[in-house]
């Protein structure tokens, strides 16, 4: 087989991307003509056909599909290890974490605590979706993901997921909704107007099962997908929170607001998400073993 030319390769992802010469043509600045005489090149080095047509476009064969699948890691590490070795030289590390926009601030800033005041260490966050986020994780423009949402695995998934922490998830208001009269966490649940989670997050998932259980139709004063909202809203005595505490530990050590009681069958998984890296920042190892939660 004749060596292969990763330049050919290149233009290659670059059609099977695209979908069409054209498309991928006018993107590359090269004309169609030349483009296609350079994938033909690549089959011929390859001893196979990468592309059927179909109508206007090209579909991938299965030695396609399996050159892309190579092709995106050829190029994947080469990414990571230009990457890697310029911030070698560097007197400062960078440490690119992304997480999950409704995560607490305060478990970030608790994972991060060993690197916080170093002066040879720059950390730059970014928060999103989850979708976003493992879309970043992936181009290797992050180094860790935090999520209380647990990414889908397979055999060929290129994910690491560490658990980080199981958080408790505790019934929150003002210190006024706390003088009220003890009754049974049922009763509470069922009487009293309640700050909760958005149906698609995995705390609510766990509320909603357990009110099933306990066959109560909860009052709903309002619900959001920030912790940090939640937060406030409990602060602003619109109802009892369904809240991990260390969302609102500040308030909870200030007395302004108070833990009315625990739930013992809710809580949130928090876990750090990686790619499978042959260079990975060793800062984040060194987090993940310094990591302790409260």
């Amino acid at each position: 087989m004749a060596a292969l030319n990763l330049h050919h390769l290149r233009l290659f992802r670059a059609v099977a991307r695209d979908g069409t010469l054209t498309g991928a043509a006018r993107r590359l600045n090269l004309s169609q003509s030349a483009l296609s005489t350079q994938i033909k090149a690549l089959e011929t080095a390859l001893g196979h056909d990468l592309f059927e047509r179909r109508g206007r476009g090209l579909v991938l064969t299965e030695a396609g599909r399996i050159a892309l699948d190579h092709a995106e890691e050829i190029f994947r590490t080469a990414e990571d290890l230009t990457a890697t070795l310029r911030d070698a030289g560097n007197a400062r590390q960078a440490l690119r974490i992304g997480a999950l926009a409704t995560l607490s601030r305060n478990f970030q800033i608790l994972f991060l605590r060993p690197l916080i005041g170093r002066a040879d260490v720059e950390v730059v966050l970014r928060s999103g979706s989850q979708t976003e986020l493992l879309r970043a994780l992936d181009a290797l423009s992050l180094d860790v993901v935090l999520t209380n949402l647990v990414p889908a695995r397979d055999a060929l998934s290129p994910y690491l997921v560490h658990s980080l922490s199981e958080q408790p998830v505790s019934l929150i208001g003002t210190p006024s909704r706390a003088m009220a009269p003890k009754r049974a966490l049922a009763e509470v649940l069922a009487s009293e107007p309640l700050i909760l989670p958005t149906p698609e997050s995995a705390l609510r998932a766990g509320f909603d099962a357990l009110v099933a259980r306990l066959s109560i139709v909860p009052r709903i004063a309002a619900e959001a997908d920030d912790m940090a909202m939640l937060r406030l809203l409990a602060r602003a005595d619109a109802g009892l929170a369904v809240i991990p505490p260390i969302v609102v530990q500040d308030e909870l050590d200030a007395g302004t607001l108070v833990e009315l009681a625990r739930f013992d069958d809710v809580t949130e998984a928090v876990c750090a998400v990686t790619f499978q890296r042959r260079f990975p920042n060793p800062l984040v190892a060194e987090l993940l073993a310094a990591f302790r939660p409260e």
